[in-house]
């Protein structure tokens, strides 16, 4: 086999290869004669039907199947002598004018970028850090008591406001006409929390069991109704029932019910807070990932292989179609999605999966089983039964390459943090954790 590599563009390479004709014919034999002892055909006995019978029938799909494997054998032992790494999959075409007795095809395709990472002392990474502090144990504990908060009938005199909880009737109209959605019986929501349109809780807001009202409402142009959306309705709303909210106090008891080991409030606000440890360390640490890799591509020279680019859109489009069917959206499937519509997000994501690669294959980052091992078990350590969410984990080739993934960026995370220009700051938990 002759081979010789020429560069087209950038990443672009074509190998030309050539093939005796020979090798084709004596294994297009060798399988016709291998199919010969199997084959049943009418009229024959199994393993007694002609040669040229059966290469009559089946001598196209193998010649193309002894092709495809030959040509494909041909390649990669070209490539692999070539010392390419092969980026996607080749595009092989047979070309016209060979020697008799030979057949040449040339194979164009990608191959992996060299990967330029600058100094990365020269990088600025900020690093940010946030504490739990008393407010944020207080304030979650308001929402565990929130959780289990009662409800009982205010007198009938009794003004709504906010936390109680409303039972009304209400019917709502555009230009004079119902629409889809906007009657409603014996409906609850609680004042004041945001269930509803603010124009609707400041109708109810001080009414009293009984009373009616009529009031404008207008819909917000991206309401998720879109008959509505925009546009103004004219509501009738009648207060059947108000309740206020009872939340229980911190005690023993709520400790108690809350399944707190010793049943004390210290236990239970210790309880609460280990556990907002746990999720303040990993948001902190999904965030400074975010900052390192995007210093981590600023700081890097590549060019991307077109058909990695293209593999990442095709997944992402198929993505959208399985959301979109999840949704019950018909033809889903079908769905026209076109492909710029990804193309900035997966030029993105293969970039920083080359430069990641680079970094981790440079500087041996690779997960070690105890890592892995250990992530798990911080995982699993918030549940129940820790320990059947670990043998979750394990069972699961899919799920362990996912974690295997996850400490690798970590191991990058923390690589890049030693070696860059760190700015560190401090934010409040209400910052982390998106709460005003």
């Amino acid at each position: 086999m002759a081979v010789t590599v020429e560069t087209l563009e950038k990443l672009e390479r074509k190998l030309t290869l050539t093939l005796p004709l020979n090798i084709i014919q004596s294994e297009v034999d060798t399988r016709l004669k291998r199919l010969a002892r199997t084959v049943k055909m009418d009229g024959f006995r199994p393993g007694k039907v002609p040669m040229n019978v059966v290469a009559q029938r089946y001598g196209y799909s193998v010649h193309y199947e002894v092709m495809n494997d030959k040509v494909g054998e041909a390649f990669a032992a070209a490539a692999n002598e070539a010392k390419l790494r092969v980026a996607g999959q080749p595009s092989i075409s047979e070309k016209e004018g060979a020697p008799e007795g030979e057949l040449t095809f040339d194979a164009v395709f990608e191959v992996y970028p060299e990967v330029r990472i600058a100094d990365l002392a020269g990088a600025e990474v900020e690093k940010v850090s946030a504490e739990v502090s008393d407010a944020a144990i207080d304030k979650t504990l308001d929402i565990l008591r929130k959780q289990r908060r009662t409800f009982a009938q205010r007198p009938a005199d009794a003004p709504a406001q906010d936390g109680d909880r409303a039972t009304i009737d209400f019917e709502g109209k555009i230009d004079g006409e119902p629409f889809s959605g906007g009657k409603a019986e014996g409906f609850q929501f609680l004042v004041g929390e945001g269930q509803m349109l603010k124009e609707f809780e400041d109708a109810v807001r001080g009414m009293k069991s009984g009373e009616s009202k009529t009031f404008p409402l207008s819909f917000p142009a991206d309401y998720h109704g879109k008959d509505v959306a925009g546009k103004q309705a004219d509501f009738l709303v009648t207060v059947k029932k108000i309740e206020a909210a009872h939340l229980p106090e911190v005690n023993e008891a709520l400790a108690k019910s809350l399944g707190i080991a010793d049943e004390t409030v210290e236990g239970l606000r210790s309880d609460v807070k280990k556990n907002l440890e746990r999720e303040v360390k990993f948001r902190l640490l999904a965030r400074n990932k975010n900052a390192v890799m995007d210093a981590l591509v600023a700081n890097a020279e590549l060019d991307l292989p077109k058909s990695s680019v293209q593999a990442e859109v095709d997944r992402m489009i198929e993505g959208a179609r399985a959301d979109l069917k999840q949704r019950g959206i018909k033809d889903a499937d079908k769905a026209p999605i076109p492909d710029d519509l990804f193309r900035p997000q997966a030029e993105k994501r293969v970039r920083l999966g080359l430069v990641v690669a680079e970094l981790v294959r440079a500087n041996e980052l690779q997960a070690k089983p105890e890592q892995i091992k250990t992530h798990i078990e911080e995982l699993a350590a918030s549940y129940e039964k820790p320990q059947d969410v670990v043998r979750w984990y394990l069972s699961d080739n899919r799920r362990m390459a996912e974690v295997e993934a996850v400490v690798i960026e970590n191991n990058v995370t923390e690589f890049v943090l030693n070696k860059a220009k760190v700015v560190d700051k401090v934010i409040s938990f209400d910052d982390l954790m998106g709460q005003n």
